[in-house]
């Protein structure tokens, strides 16, 4: 995908629908690629769903606008493969470097939104109870992007880089360098400034198996960074969400970004 269409599906996103979530609501989007280590590979594989359990596919994850950004470019993945609970795609990785690999900017289903007691703005079914007596509904429509990055052969910066549209997770450290038990610097960005006391949830795969499914809950500092120090070598995933005023003229007052990246670390 062009620098120039990516734009353009995101801002179509932003006035379409600023609301979010529908029956994806509770559920995290990811992209799981078959290998983060494409050295020796002309491809990868990935597959692209939303789920409540990490890396268990549950419904179908349906976009435009799927791409991947790497040393050769920016290229649109126009063959995928829709099934009920899961999309498969092949991305090519022709040549030695660092690749993003991406759902792009997707709009989910116009949903309504209230703000709690604390301040948070919580969709509605997003908690277990109902709304509390006299919360004022208001429409929000979502924007979720989930990403992934996978290196053939000697890493490169080319696809780390932001585009400055929307909320956007920059690797400060190189996605190749993440070790278990070492700190890992990522940069929250919001239309191309650092996003302050943003919360960030971090999921562990392990967790499917031994219980433990968060490996950490944390905030953004001022400068938008914040350092994870992963507990054992696997997979994991980032969750952000962030709920704001819509820009004006939009069709509706509020939007919901949701954004992933899926990422591992390696053993020490």
């Amino acid at each position: 995908m062009t620098k120039t269409k990516l734009t353009a599906a995101f801002l179509a996103g932003v006035m379409l629908a600023l609301n979010g979530g529908g029956a994806a609501l509770a559920h995290q989007p990811y992209l799981r690629p078959n290998v983060f280590d494409a050295t020796g590979r002309d491809h990868v594989t990935v597959e692209a769903s939303f789920t409540e359990e990490v890396f268990a596919s549950e419904v179908v994850m349906r976009s435009d606008f799927f791409h991947v950004v790497g040393p050769n470019g920016d290229t649109p993945i126009t063959a995928v493969t829709y099934l009920r609970d899961i999309a498969v795609f092949e991305a090519a990785v022709p040549q030695d470097g660092t690749y993003r690999l991406s759902s792009g900017p997707r709009q989910g289903r116009t949903a309504k939104m209230y703000q709690s007691a604390d301040g948070v703005w919580r969709m509605v079914g997003e908690e277990d109870g109902p709304p509390p007596p006299g919360a004022e509904l208001v429409d929000v429509q979502s924007i979720t992007v989930a990403d992934v990055y996978v290196t053939r052969g000697a890493p490169s910066t080319e696809a780390l880089q932001t585009t400055g549209q929307g909320l956007e997770l920059k690797p400060v450290t190189h996605p190749n360098d993440i070790i278990a038990g070492e700190d890992a610097v990522f940069e929250l960005l919001l239309n191309g400034r650092p996003l302050a006391n943003a919360p960030v949830t971090v999921f562990r795969e392990a967790g499917r198996w031994d219980g433990r499914k968060v490996e950490a809950d944390l905030y953004t500092g001022p400068d938008g960074r914040f350092t994870l120090k992963m507990s054992g070598p696997g997979a994991y995933m980032t969750l952000i969400r962030h709920r704001m005023a819509a820009p004006a003229g939009s069709p509706v007052p509020y939007v919901s970004y949701s954004h992933t990246l899926t990422f591992v670390a390696e053993a020490g």
